[in-house]
């Protein structure tokens, strides 16, 4: 059996830097992953849908040219070509992280699927089929998580498309129908709308139900005109498959309907890949809904043992997994005692128009009852919004009275992730609103529009 100082199970967006430094500091350390390196992020998750994402707004931009003065006649799309160019970007993507790794001295990668044989020994059944055993004094869990299968009637009958599944498709569908109006299903939902195929989406609440009434109304409103049809408040009582045709039995505010299409897209949420690593046989229990927790230094339940990334549950995002490595790294090279405690967690739907998050919500805000104050402002008021043509949305910030703090915001807009983040970092330097409305930004960015939106708020 041989002995590591660590060992990484999982090589996603959290788990590669942090076994490339360790083994730079002179860790003697192993990096386990049983499908491709990089994990969700780079192979079924952020650079392959943001890539096509990026081809269906071309789409959307030829299609609608007109309302620039630009005229042309006709277009195609070629979607092998979108798949494609998908692929070569994903497969370059892939290759530098797996080359990164292997040329990294004091790294040893094994490709197979891990489970624990004891608290700190790892079993490997490796690809060539023979079985390797390790050990090591720190083990990392960064297996991330999976598509989840509701349980639906009918469904065990039905050929399905997962998250992942749906970027292996070589046609397009001419009718997709979306179970779940949370990011993956709007992002999918837009992506191929634009690029031709008849969307249902079907959300039991409301889309981004985590988001302000007004957040999701406007979103709701964005994705209908667009020609996507949007039923919320919907429950799901049946599926079935005749032939090439999926059909949805739902009912929608006391109302029975069925929805006929050519593909279904299951996009109601993630669950923790957990269930192969005998997490039980290191003395690790998981969580009603199968994570791994973990306090805030990221260590489980034995000593020793960690879990980074979507696995441990909490935001599930490539930025939160990289910034966990980030902690980890600090406590245990650096002897520091960083938390996960208070931590900032921004994130952007990939939608268009863009939903950039920061903070609390309003409706957070008022349910902690803090004494608040909001500032909003409409697209169709942001100078840069107009001259693009790029009026859908809206900005919307919360603030605490008095004080002045900004405690969240929303922005529904045109690079909407990237005003976000001006806000993040103005929310992390402490600055106020009042700070915010007189600051002088170049003129017409749609940060500039940051002045207008906090002179909404009037004493």
């Amino acid at each position: 059996m041989q002995k590591f100082d660590a060992i990484i199970i999982g090589a996603g967006q959290g788990g590669v830097p942090l076994a490339k430094k360790l083994a730079k500091a002179g860790w003697k350390t192993a990096i386990i992953e049983k499908r491709w390196i990089g994990g969700t992020c780079i192979n079924d998750g952020c650079t392959p849908t943001k890539a096509m994402i990026a081809c269906a707004e071309v789409a959307y931009t030829v299609a609608n040219s007109r309302q620039w003065g630009i005229t042309v006649p006709a277009y195609q799309v070629d979607f092998e070509k979108i798949v494609a160019r998908k692929n070569e970007i994903v497969s370059s993507f892939r290759g530098g992280a797996t080359k990164g790794l292997e040329k990294t001295d004091g790294l040893s990668i094994f490709y197979g699927t891990a489970s624990f044989s004891g608290p700190k020994t790892i079993d490997i059944k490796l690809r060539t089929g023979n079985t390797e055993t390790i050990s090591a004094g720190q083990v990392f869990i960064n297996t991330g998580a999976s598509p989840k299968i509701p349980d639906l009637p009918g469904l065990a009958q039905v050929p399905y498309l997962t998250n992942t599944t749906v970027l292996d498709l070589q046609v397009l569908p001419s009718h997709l129908i979306v179970l779940g109006g949370s990011y993956i299903g709007l992002e999918f939902g837009q992506l191929f709308r634009r690029l031709g195929t008849q969307v249902t989406i079907i959300e039991r609440s409301n889309l981004l139900n985590r988001e302000d009434d007004d957040v999701s109304a406007a979103m709701k409103k964005i994705m209908e005109g667009a020609g996507i049809t949007v039923h919320t408040g919907a429950t799901v009582k049946q599926v079935e498959a005749h032939g090439d045709v999926v059909r949805v039995v739902l009912n929608t505010h006391g109302e029975s309907k069925t929805i006929t299409g050519s593909h279904l897209l299951l996009a109601s949420g993630r669950v923790a890949q957990t269930k192969e690593l005998h997490v039980e046989n290191a003395g690790i229990t998981l969580d009603e809904k199968g994570f791994i927790p973990v306090n805030d230094q990221l260590e489980t339940s034995v000593a020793g043992i960690y879990a980074l990334g979507d696995v441990k549950g909490g935001p599930a995002f490539t930025h939160i997994s990289y910034n966990d490595h980030l902690i980890l790294l600090k406590n245990l090279l650096h002897k520091e005692q960083a938390t996960t405690s208070g931590r900032p967690v921004p994130y952007c739907v990939f939608t268009d128009p863009q939903l950039g998050r920061i903070g609390l919500t309003e409706k957070d805000a008022r349910e902690k009852g803090l004494e608040i104050q909001v500032a909003c402002l409409d697209m169709t008021k942001v100078a840069r919004a107009i001259e693009t043509g790029h009026t859908d949305g809206f900005m919307k910030a919360v603030v605490e009275k008095g004080s002045g703090k900004i405690l969240g915001a929303a922005i529904l807009g045109h690079n909407g992730g990237e005003i976000m983040s001006v806000l993040q970092i103005a929310m992390m330097a402490g600055m106020t609103a009042q700070q915010l409305r007189e600051m002088i930004f170049a003129h017409p960015l749609y940060t500039e529009s940051l002045n207008n939106l906090f002179m909404t708020i009037t004493d």
